[in-house]
């Protein structure tokens, strides 16, 4: 059955040919695409090609974007949405706006009594409602590694909350997914979260601490571990990492387990705090 959006697809893959060498650097800066089946490898190349002529990415002064660079911030976009079907899963924005440094961004809170605060909060990446992504380079350049960091996959896992509605922890489900679960897993994993840290402001939390700021940041921390440290999600918040294995519908864990078992030194494994 010839269908239009199937040549569209072949036609874009001839136009926007990646090299298969270039590739292979991409693999071998991304440790946390080790593991991936020949399949998976060649979907992603593929959805990479097409992030990036779906996506404007706008370096700002400062910033130097090659081929190869801007690959390898798709494939880590991309990584996400590996098992997740043709749906647009990222269509509430078209442009990543690259800083050449964490940048000052203005913040405004309205305390309970109606005061409104303002101050320049410090920030690696943003990500905002209808508007672009907002990425700081040397924060993308750090991330790959099975080491509990990863700013491409926490910002867009803000813009995946994003799609049905604000950012509130909650991305639009499966239909083999309950909400009611997920919430409830949620809200008991980011409860704990904060009681420890109120208990102790420096506790040295299994997961970033900053994932207790709302569950927004929840979700994003937690994406964030799910597919560069999932062991380490997985023992402190099994829970969790059941149902993001459903959202994201990987199994990121026995990926790094897999490789862990071939190679007891594997060495894409090191676990640092950020």
């Amino acid at each position: 059955m010839w269908s239009f959006s199937n040549w569209r697809r072949r036609r874009t893959l001839a136009r926007y040919p990646v090299a298969p060498e270039v590739w292979q650097r991409i693999r071998q800066r991304l440790p946390i695409l080790d593991g991936l089946d020949d399949t998976q490898d060649q979907q992603l190349r593929e959805a990479c090609i097409f992030f990036l002529q779906a996506k404007h990415l706008t370096p700002l002064s400062g910033v130097e974007l090659d081929d190869e660079q801007r690959l390898f911030l798709a494939a880590q976009a991309q990584l996400p949405l590996l098992n997740l079907g043709d749906l647009n899963w990222y269509q509430g924005f078209h442009e990543i706006v690259l800083y050449p440094d964490d940048f000052i961004s203005p913040q405004r809170h309205r305390d309970a009594s109606g005061i409104e605060h303002e101050w320049d909060g410090e920030h690696s990446g943003e990500a905002w409602q209808q508007g672009p992504v907002i990425l700081a380079w040397p924060g993308v350049m750090a991330s790959g590694d099975w080491d509990g960091y990863n700013l491409v996959i926490h910002e867009l896992a803000h813009k995946l909350d994003m799609l049905n509605g604000d950012a509130n922890g909650l991305p639009p489900l499966h239909g083999n997914m309950r909400v009611t679960e997920w919430a409830r897993v949620m809200q008991s994993a980011y409860d704990g979260l904060n009681r420890q840290l109120d208990h102790d402001p420096d506790a040295e939390t299994s997961i970033d601490p900053y994932a207790a700021e709302d569950p927004a940041e929840f979700f994003a921390v937690t994406s964030e571990y799910f597919f560069s440290a999932p062991d380490l999600l997985h023992s402190a918040y099994p829970e969790v990492y059941e149902q993001l294995k459903a959202f994201y519908r990987q199994d990121t864990l026995a990926r790094l387990q897999a490789l862990q078992q071939d190679n007891p030194a594997y060495k894409g494994h090191h676990h640092s705090h950020h």
